[in-house]
Order: structure tokens, then sequence, then C-alpha cells
């Protein structure tokens, strides 16, 4: 039943978490990223997953955190995204990487489309008077990709061995 309870709400909790963090901040906390990890390993060793399955959720994060650096390298990516994107990929493994991956590249496809309509037009004064308003109306800040990781994170999810049977 405990497990079940953390299995429902830390995963989903802590994504919520990181986007909103992202948004107001364009930040997303490397403590944020290591609780997504202990989590997962907290729960792997709780509900019994095998070392060979928690072996290839490794190798699922471990190239997806090699890719994300070498994009954060290059500029396209922030480092927490990088960060976050394979923290998330540890909780997925092989399984429901790809569709991870579609849906967040879907989302962050959406996001910056509608980013770059709102930095077109003119700010209201009440509005610029927010400092994470203004800094998203900012043509030369970046994109909060933590948004679009976690909506495509809280759509698989659901679909995964680790959202428990809710009867009633």
């Amino acid at each position: 039943m405990l497990t079940d309870a953390i299995k429902l709400l830390m995963f989903p909790a802590l994504m919520a978490f990181a986007a909103s963090s992202d948004l107001f901040t364009m930040t997303i906390s490397n403590r944020l990223s290591l609780a997504l990890a202990s989590g997962f390993l907290l729960l792997a060793i709780v509900t019994g997953m095998s070392l060979s399955a928690i072996g290839m959720h490794l190798a699922a994060a471990s190239l997806v955190l090699v890719i994300a650096f070498g994009f954060f390298s290059q500029g396209w990516v922030g480092g927490g995204d990088a960060k976050l994107v394979a923290a998330t990929a540890l909780w997925f493994g092989f399984d429901y990487l790809l569709d991870y991956m579609i849906y967040a590249a879907l989302f962050g496809g959406v996001l910056t489309l509608i980013l770059l309509q709102f930095r077109r037009l003119p700010l209201p004064e009440s509005l610029a008077r927010q400092k994470w308003i203004e800094r998203l109306h900012n043509a030369g800040s970046g994109v909060p990709y933590g948004i679009a990781l976690a909506a495509a994170a809280l759509v698989v999810y659901p679909k995964t061995g680790w959202m428990p049977g809710i009867s009633f």
C-alpha cells in the first residue's frame, strides 16, 4: 500500500516540480535529478526489480546522459535539462524511452513555437513587472524545456509498470 502510494505520487510530483521550477526560474536543481535517481533505486529495490533490469535502466539513463551532454556542449539544451532527461530515462528504461523522447520532442516543439509567438507580442506593463514572465518574454533567453520533458514524462508514466492499478 505504501509502495503504491510512493509510486503514484513521487515521480509525478517531482516532474511537476521540475516543470514549475524551469518555468519560473529557468533552472532545474541538481537535487531534483538526484531525488529522481534515488527514488528509482529505492523503488527498484523495494519492488524486487532484478539486477539485470536495474542494469538496463542504468544503461538507458547513461546513454541518454551522454547524448544530452553532447547537446549541452553544443549549447542546444541546458545542463539541468540534460540531467533531468537522464534521470527520467532511468525510470523508463529502454522499454518506454522512445515513447518518452517522441513526446518530449513534440511537446518541446509546440512549447518553442508558443514561446516564439509570445515573444513577438508586446508585453503589457502589468505582466512586465513579473520577473519570470519578463524572462520568458526575453528573446535572448532560452526555452524552459523542462516543461516539455515533464509533460512527456507524465504522459508516458501511466503506461509503465510503476503505475499501480487503482481499484475502487
